[in-house]
């Protein structure tokens, strides 16, 4: 894709769970369509292997981030873990654990000065950046919601772009003349193609061009960190698989 003249290009990246393989790919793919941003809707830890490395490297690429329903877990796992080890999945509580142990305390710093949201103005557009939705970081945007609910959030969004990720499933709509985008899952696709997802938005006055791509990567390598880690083989099914935990323990069980 190349830029069109008076229009910024920025690379859309969120729920790269710790997956420094597949966020490798992503950012090598958008260097090469010469990118002048990159934005980030959170959860850079989780599941994956490398959670320290991955926050390193958003920092190293000046990543515009926000924070993430994983992220904000992992800062509270000090807090509420002995809650959670008796409330939560064992697996997730795990996930939250072991992320919380391996990220530094600059990283742990970096994360916790992260807002949950951000907004600003792009070539005259109202933008907004949030995890989940305009109403909540842990509400789930998908293709398949409702029309009423995206004019319910288009009006209280108060902007023209809202870029969000959580659900793990890419897509593009328009509501009331506000554009949703969800930037699908760089680390953790649970749609059943394992490939890396993201998205490239070139934005202008008055054009707006989005772009989704799904991209081949290491999985053999994420994998196998999992495993050196002594971390649940669940996990490392979940980046071959393309599924969420939840999917791949019910096919261990069946």
């Amino acid at each position: 894709m190349t830029k069109n003249e008076g229009m910024k290009k920025v690379a859309l990246i969120g729920d790269v769970h710790a997956n420094l393989p597949a966020l490798e790919a992503v950012l090598a793919h958008a260097h090469a369509q010469e990118v002048d941003a990159i934005w980030n809707v959170g959860d850079f830890v989780g599941y994956g292997a490398f959670p320290d490395q991955v926050v390193k490297r958003l920092r190293d690429e000046q990543a515009l981030s926000i924070l993430g329903n994983y992220d904000l877990k992992v800062l509270e796992f000090k807090d509420k873990g002995k809650k959670w080890r008796k409330t939560k999945r064992p697996e997730k509580y795990l996930a939250f654990r072991w992320a919380h142990e391996q990220l530094s305390k600059k990283s742990r710093k970096y994360l916790r000065f992260l807002s949950q949201e951000v907004r600003m103005k792009v070539k005259g557009r109202r933008i907004l950046l949030t995890h989940g939705s305009p109403a909540s970081h842990k509400e789930h945007l998908t293709p398949e919601t409702s029309d009423e609910r995206l004019h319910e959030l288009a009006k209280l969004a108060q902007a023209d772009v809202v870029i969000c990720g959580h659900s793990h499933q890419p897509f593009v709509r328009q509501v009331n003349d506000v554009w949703f985008i969800n930037t699908g899952s760089v680390g953790r696709p649970d749609d059943g193609d394992p490939r890396a997802c993201y998205a490239i938005l070139q934005i202008g006055s008055k054009n707006l061009q989005v772009d989704h791509y799904r991209l081949e990567y290491d999985l053999e390598r994420a994998a196998a960190a999992i495993r050196d880690h002594g971390l649940p083989e669940a996990f490392a099914q979940m980046i071959f698989l393309g599924r969420d935990l939840d999917a791949v323990l019910e096919m261990d069980q069946s």
